[in-house]
Protein backbone atom coordinates (compact mmCIF):
# COMPACT_ATOMS: atom_id res chain seq x y z
CA UNK A 1 0.00 0.00 0.00
CA UNK A 2 1.39 3.39 -1.00
CA UNK A 3 1.48 6.13 1.67
CA UNK A 4 -1.37 8.58 1.22
CA UNK A 5 0.85 11.57 2.07
CA UNK A 6 4.11 11.13 0.16
CA UNK A 7 5.07 14.78 0.63
CA UNK A 8 4.99 14.45 4.42
CA UNK A 9 6.92 11.18 4.19
CA UNK A 10 9.59 12.91 2.09
CA UNK A 11 9.89 15.72 4.65
CA UNK A 12 10.36 13.23 7.49
CA UNK A 13 12.94 11.18 5.61
CA UNK A 14 14.86 14.35 4.72
CA UNK A 15 15.19 15.17 8.43
CA UNK A 16 16.79 11.80 9.09
CA UNK A 17 19.11 12.11 6.12
CA UNK A 18 20.38 15.39 7.55
CA UNK A 19 20.82 13.81 10.99
CA UNK A 20 22.66 10.77 9.60
CA UNK A 21 24.96 12.83 7.40
CA UNK A 22 25.99 15.09 10.28
CA UNK A 23 26.58 12.11 12.55
CA UNK A 24 28.80 10.42 9.96
CA UNK A 25 30.70 13.67 9.45
CA UNK A 26 31.47 13.81 13.17
CA UNK A 27 32.48 10.14 13.20
CA UNK A 28 34.87 10.80 10.31
CA UNK A 29 36.33 13.75 12.21
CA UNK A 30 36.69 11.68 15.39
CA UNK A 31 34.49 14.10 17.32
CA UNK A 32 31.20 12.26 17.83
CA UNK A 33 31.95 10.74 21.23
CA UNK A 34 33.76 13.68 22.83
CA UNK A 35 30.61 15.47 24.05
CA UNK A 36 27.16 16.41 22.77
CA UNK A 37 28.66 18.16 19.79
CA UNK A 38 27.18 21.62 19.10
CA UNK A 39 26.79 20.83 15.40
CA UNK A 40 24.82 17.65 16.21
CA UNK A 41 22.78 19.51 18.80
CA UNK A 42 21.87 22.18 16.23
CA UNK A 43 20.59 19.54 13.79
CA UNK A 44 18.56 17.87 16.53
CA UNK A 45 16.99 21.16 17.62
CA UNK A 46 16.12 22.25 14.09
CA UNK A 47 14.67 18.84 13.25
CA UNK A 48 12.59 18.95 16.44
CA UNK A 49 11.21 22.36 15.53
CA UNK A 50 10.25 21.10 12.09
CA UNK A 51 8.55 17.99 13.43
CA UNK A 52 6.80 19.97 16.17
CA UNK A 53 5.19 22.17 13.50
CA UNK A 54 4.22 19.11 11.46
CA UNK A 55 2.58 17.58 14.54
CA UNK A 56 0.48 20.71 14.93
CA UNK A 57 -0.82 20.26 11.39
CA UNK A 58 -0.89 16.50 10.99
CA UNK A 59 -0.77 14.83 14.42
CA UNK A 60 1.49 11.85 14.96
CA UNK A 61 2.27 10.35 11.53
CA UNK A 62 0.55 7.07 10.74
CA UNK A 63 1.86 4.22 8.55
CA UNK A 64 -1.03 4.61 6.13
CA UNK A 65 -0.05 8.24 5.58
CA UNK A 66 3.78 8.16 5.56
CA UNK A 67 4.77 4.49 5.51
CA UNK A 68 6.61 2.55 8.19
CA UNK A 69 9.84 4.37 7.36
CA UNK A 70 8.14 7.74 7.77
CA UNK A 71 6.88 6.74 11.22
CA UNK A 72 10.38 5.58 12.20
CA UNK A 73 11.82 8.85 10.90
CA UNK A 74 9.51 10.89 13.12
CA UNK A 75 10.41 8.67 16.07
CA UNK A 76 14.14 9.13 15.49
CA UNK A 77 13.72 12.90 15.44
CA UNK A 78 11.83 12.67 18.74
CA UNK A 79 14.41 10.39 20.37
CA UNK A 80 17.31 12.57 19.27
CA UNK A 81 15.78 15.83 20.54
CA UNK A 82 17.32 15.44 23.98
CA UNK A 83 17.57 19.19 24.58
CA UNK A 84 13.80 19.68 24.15
CA UNK A 85 11.97 18.30 27.23
CA UNK A 86 8.51 19.63 26.35
CA UNK A 87 8.76 18.36 22.79
CA UNK A 88 9.96 14.89 23.78
CA UNK A 89 7.19 14.54 26.34
CA UNK A 90 4.65 15.65 23.76
CA UNK A 91 5.93 12.99 21.35
CA UNK A 92 5.84 10.36 24.08
CA UNK A 93 2.14 11.02 24.73
CA UNK A 94 1.26 11.02 21.03
CA UNK A 95 3.29 7.88 20.39
CA UNK A 96 1.74 6.08 23.35
CA UNK A 97 -1.72 6.82 21.93
CA UNK A 98 -0.63 5.59 18.49
CA UNK A 99 0.64 2.32 20.01
CA UNK A 100 -2.64 1.81 21.87
CA UNK A 101 -4.50 2.31 18.60
CA UNK A 102 -2.28 -0.17 16.78
CA UNK A 103 -0.74 2.54 14.62
CA UNK A 104 2.87 2.29 15.89
CA UNK A 105 5.13 -0.47 17.24
CA UNK A 106 5.34 -0.64 21.03
CA UNK A 107 9.14 -0.73 20.87
CA UNK A 108 9.18 2.86 19.62
CA UNK A 109 7.34 4.10 22.69
CA UNK A 110 9.59 1.98 24.94
CA UNK A 111 12.75 3.61 23.61
CA UNK A 112 11.37 7.14 23.88
CA UNK A 113 10.07 6.40 27.38
CA UNK A 114 13.53 5.25 28.46
CA UNK A 115 15.24 8.19 26.77
CA UNK A 116 13.12 10.61 28.77
CA UNK A 117 13.84 8.69 31.98
CA UNK A 118 17.57 8.89 31.21
CA UNK A 119 17.34 12.62 30.57
CA UNK A 120 15.47 13.02 33.86
CA UNK A 121 18.24 11.04 35.60
CA UNK A 122 15.73 8.36 36.62
CA UNK A 123 15.92 4.56 36.21
CA UNK A 124 14.76 3.33 32.82
CA UNK A 125 12.23 0.54 32.27
CA UNK A 126 13.36 -1.34 29.16
CA UNK A 127 17.15 -1.00 29.22
CA UNK A 128 17.32 0.76 25.87
CA UNK A 129 19.60 3.60 27.03
CA UNK A 130 23.23 2.52 26.95
CA UNK A 131 26.00 4.87 28.03
CA UNK A 132 29.56 4.87 29.35
CA UNK A 133 29.92 3.10 32.71
CA UNK A 134 32.57 3.53 35.42
CA UNK A 135 34.83 1.00 33.66
CA UNK A 136 34.74 2.90 30.37
CA UNK A 137 32.40 0.38 28.71
CA UNK A 138 29.03 0.99 27.11
CA UNK A 139 26.44 -0.45 29.51
CA UNK A 140 22.74 0.07 30.28
CA UNK A 141 21.82 3.07 32.39
CA UNK A 142 20.18 2.17 35.70
CA UNK A 143 17.11 -0.08 35.25
CA UNK A 144 14.11 -0.44 37.54
CA UNK A 145 13.48 -4.08 38.55
CA UNK A 146 16.39 -5.26 36.36
CA UNK A 147 15.60 -8.97 36.84
CA UNK A 148 12.40 -8.45 34.85
CA UNK A 149 13.82 -6.30 32.07
CA UNK A 150 14.00 -9.00 29.38
CA UNK A 151 10.37 -9.94 30.02
CA UNK A 152 9.37 -6.31 29.56
CA UNK A 153 11.49 -6.10 26.42
CA UNK A 154 9.76 -9.15 24.94
CA UNK A 155 6.37 -7.55 25.55
CA UNK A 156 7.28 -4.57 23.36
CA UNK A 157 9.19 -6.46 20.66
CA UNK A 158 12.76 -5.74 21.75
CA UNK A 159 15.55 -8.37 21.68
CA UNK A 160 17.29 -9.57 24.87
CA UNK A 161 19.24 -6.82 26.61
CA UNK A 162 22.59 -8.61 26.30
CA UNK A 163 22.18 -8.76 22.53
CA UNK A 164 21.55 -5.02 22.27
CA UNK A 165 24.53 -4.23 24.50
CA UNK A 166 26.80 -6.33 22.27
CA UNK A 167 25.56 -4.52 19.18
CA UNK A 168 26.12 -1.08 20.70
CA UNK A 169 29.60 -1.96 21.91
CA UNK A 170 30.53 -3.27 18.47
CA UNK A 171 29.24 -0.15 16.75
CA UNK A 172 31.16 2.10 19.12
CA UNK A 173 34.30 0.02 18.57
CA UNK A 174 33.96 0.32 14.80
CA UNK A 175 33.49 4.07 15.08
CA UNK A 176 36.53 4.47 17.31
CA UNK A 177 34.54 5.70 20.29
CA UNK A 178 35.93 5.84 23.80
CA UNK A 179 34.78 7.27 27.11
CA UNK A 180 35.27 11.04 26.76
CA UNK A 181 36.13 11.64 30.43
CA UNK A 182 36.12 9.93 33.84
CA UNK A 183 32.75 8.52 34.87
CA UNK A 184 32.12 10.88 37.79
CA UNK A 185 32.98 13.91 35.67
CA UNK A 186 30.66 12.77 32.89
CA UNK A 187 27.77 12.15 35.30
CA UNK A 188 28.24 15.59 36.82
CA UNK A 189 28.28 17.12 33.34
CA UNK A 190 25.08 15.31 32.32
CA UNK A 191 23.34 16.36 35.53
CA UNK A 192 24.34 19.99 35.00
CA UNK A 193 23.11 19.80 31.40
CA UNK A 194 19.79 18.25 32.51
CA UNK A 195 19.26 21.10 34.92
CA UNK A 196 20.24 23.71 32.37
CA UNK A 197 17.85 22.57 29.62
CA UNK A 198 14.94 21.94 32.01
CA UNK A 199 14.74 18.18 32.42
CA UNK A 200 14.67 18.36 36.22
CA UNK A 201 12.12 21.18 36.48
CA UNK A 202 9.04 18.95 36.19
CA UNK A 203 9.97 15.30 35.97
CA UNK A 204 7.03 13.28 34.73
Amino acid sequence: MHPSNPELRAKLLALITRDTEKRQELVDRGELYETYHPEMEAVHRENAQTLDALLDDEGWPLPSHVGEDGVEAAWIVAVHAIGEPEFQRRCRALLEAAVQEGEAPARLHAVLFDRIRFNERRPQRYGTQIDWDAAGEMSPWEIENPDEVDARRREVGLPPLAESVREVREQVRQEGGRAPKPYADRQAEILAWARRVGWLDARA
